[in-house]
């Protein structure tokens, strides 16, 4: 044996023939074979573009997978399973913040030389991005006509469009446990975005000033947050991704590009956890 190489253990499988295979478990050849460069001559950093992307809708489609267990676990008040189904959702988080540190490595010279290849395609048009977006409860029925052309996307998002969020969830739980959640929070229809209800500040601070009679909730609502603070640093990652490579061009799906990406700074999942930090300590 040459130095420095490692012997086959006598048990390790190496006639596959016939056999399951890591391979073929994972269907690798079609996955691996799914990235197809357009610009012509093919540009060295296109398939760093198409990667970077096609790793973000797996993740994406693990995060819905544990968004929908979370929120059926909370259906059935086993908040303590929702919560693990929340943190592996807080570490996929992670790892897509800080992807955009490797399509940063994308400069602006190299990003023109096969941009206009890209036609109108634009991660606006991500279907799961957008699930997501509902299934915490930025809910806009008028993303659903963007997927009028593919049927199949159109029937998953307006599942998710007419699903409770995580927030609904959630509040529904605490209801059953005796806090005073507004009725018409709990009645809402779920199909619109979730706005700030005032009313349901001081419920959400009786959690956080008796944190030992309301334990679980207390750890729920931070692990919330963490969720929302870990979003919003994925969008500005994203935000700034896109000014260092393009500046204020216009995206390549027709939107303002870096003041579009902006302005979702802006929206929230869970206004009320956020507004009775105000209220603490009064």
């Amino acid at each position: 044996m040459a130095e420095n190489e490692r012997a086959l253990e006598e048990g390790i499988v190496t006639d596959l023939r016939d056999r399951m295979s890591y391979g073929s478990y994972l269907d690798l050849d079609r996955l691996l074979g799914a990235q197809h460069p357009v610009s012509v001559p093919e540009h060295h950093d296109e398939m760093l573009f198409i990667i970077q992307h096609q790793t973000t809708e797996l993740w994406l489609k693990l995060v819905l997978h544990e968004l929908g267990t979370a929120r059926d676990r909370l259906a059935e008040d086993d908040l303590r399973a929702a919560l693990k189904h929340i943190a592996r959702v807080k570490h996929i988080q992670e790892v897509l913040i800080q992807q955009w540190s490797v399509l940063a490595t994308l400069t602006p010279t190299e990003y023109a030389q096969f941009r206009g290849s890209l036609g109108s395609s634009s991660g606006f048009q991500s279907v799961q991005y957008r699930a997501v977006e509902f299934a915490l409860g930025n809910k806009n029925e008028r993303m659903l006509g963007v997927f009028r052309s593919h049927p199949e996307n159109l029937a998953m998002l307006t599942a998710e469009w007419e699903r409770p969020t995580l927030y609904d969830q959630f509040l529904r739980f605490a209801a059953r446990r005796g806090l005073p959640v507004p009725r018409e929070i709990l009645d809402r229809d779920v199909r619109e975005p979730y706005r700030m209800h005032e009313s349901l500040v001081p419920v959400i601070q009786e959690i956080y000033e008796d944190p030992h009679a309301h334990w679980d909730l207390y750890e729920a609502c931070e692990e919330l947050v963490d969720v929302e603070d870990n979003f919003q640093f994925w969008r500005f990652r994203h935000l700034r991704t896109v000014t260092r490579t393009i500046g204020r061009k216009v995206g390549t799906g027709g939107s303002s590009g870096v003041d579009f990406l902006q302005r979702a700074l802006d929206l929230t999942f869970f206004p009320e956890l956020y507004a009775v930090r105000t209220e603490i300590g009064q």
